[in-house]
């Protein structure tokens, strides 16, 4: 690690530490779990190190890359969280209206950057006549995320709408590259991971460059196997175990999102508390339901613990999608968006296009046109007391 990035990484882990050590009540965001142990917070420490660390192309960042470190693109309001980086996606619908991925091999993705010239830049063809733009998702909270069992999340299944509700969420079974097992997705706008290894890993190759054990070969659109050879000299994976402490790159990313804490709920009133139940009423719990519940776990902070995050981390179809297939999802469906931590975020939606709740909001359609029409028809005083629960949370 670089000198002023160390000394920046270790001020922030002091504090981290007096906070832990004082027993402080609720966590701040980018904060550790409370209750951990000092050899999780170690865990915790040494992935926090890696993800604040800026890579360059001695370390294998590129040849295509997106940022330099993780903390690049979730660093708002502080590490971990969401940011304003988009990715950039792209596909083609053929004349009907059928998408197509433009080469299968490399994906959907277009890094913006490259390096060290732009022999090895992306460029997104002609023939591509969908583009999709992603800003960065929050990490607060996705150790309790990961620790939610499949049999959870399949049990709210309701593909093909069996209670005629008018919503069918549809859990995301993917494989998971790190097991090769069938498991259901949770993490990724497009739940298409569903382990923290497998996410940060994905990450480490995509949207820095740097090849790992679990994507050991370099990404970049349209770059042919002579130019890669001239614009990435560092031998694959280059995500190497450190000598030290024997861990990968792509561990100690999962242990710093794995005993990151939730953001904690902001100040809460009687007129939260009145939107919260009118949330219930207009049938936004549908899909943003309140709370999960983890299961047996070793690690007391994990065993059947109750995590607020709202959401049902489904895949729906709520008229935002952005025309791009991924592992499980089709081109028009995402994940429900967890919401815990969601008075810290801006822009919203997966494209950063809406400003305010309100706007997002009213971007809802197809499987929450029912609740966008009775948050519409509700009364001032009760859209007030929604939106103020919405920025409590």
């Amino acid at each position: 690690m670089r000198p002023v990035v160390a000394l920046a990484a270790a001020l922030y882990i002091a504090a981290i530490w007096v906070e832990v050590a004082g027993q402080t009540a609720r966590p701040l965001p980018g904060d550790p779990l409370p209750g951990i142990t000092s050899g999780d917070f170690e865990e915790f420490r040494l992935g926090l190190e890696d993800f604040t660390e800026v890579e360059t192309a001695e370390d294998g960042l590129g040849p295509a890359f997106n940022g330099s470190s993780c903390a690049v693109c979730h660093s708002v309001p502080t590490i971990g969280g969401a940011g304003v980086v988009a990715e950039v996606r792209a596909a083609r619908r053929d004349e009907r209206g059928e998408f197509v991925e433009l080469v299968p091999t490399s994906g959907s993705l277009f890094q913006i950057f490259s390096i060290p010239t732009h022999t090895c830049q992306p460029i997104i063809p002609p023939e591509a006549n969908v583009i999709s733009r992603r800003v960065p998702i929050p990490l607060f909270g996705a150790g309790l995320v990961e620790a939610i069992p499949d049999e959870t999340l399949l049990a709210l299944d309701d593909a093909g709408d069996r209670d005629r509700d008018g919503i069918s969420g549809r859990a995301a079974v993917v494989t998971d590259i790190a097991t090769g097992q069938r498991r259901v997705g949770r993490f990724g706008w497009k739940a298409q991971h569903a382990t923290l290894l497998a996410f940060g890993a994905d990450a480490y190759r995509n949207e820095m460059g740097i090849t790992n054990d679990l994507f050991p070969d370099e990404l970049a659109f349209g770059i042919t196997p002579e130019q890669m050879k001239l614009c990435d000299r560092i031998p694959d994976p280059e995500d190497r175990p450190d000598r030290r402490t024997r861990r990968r790159g792509i561990d100690n990313f999962e242990a710093f999102m794995k005993f990151l804490a939730p953001a904690g709920r902001g100040p809460i009133d009687d007129a939260a508390r009145a939107g919260e139940v009118l949330f219930g009423a207009v049938g936004c719990a549908s899909c943003h339901v309140p709370s999960l519940q983890t299961g047996p776990s070793a690690n007391a902070v994990f065993h059947h613990k109750v995590v607020p995050l709202f959401s049902d981390l489904l895949l729906h179809d709520v008229g935002t999608g952005d025309g791009i297939r991924q592992e499980a999802a089709e081109p028009q469906e995402f994940r429900t968006p967890a919401l815990w931590g969601l008075r810290l975020r801006r822009p919203l939606l997966h494209d950063g296009t809406a400003a305010t709740i309100e706007d997002a909001i009213a971007a809802h359609g197809n499987e929450a046109a029912s609740a966008r029409s009775r948050f519409r028809a509700a009364s001032a005083d009760q859209r007030a007391a929604l939106l103020g629960f919405l920025k409590s949370l």
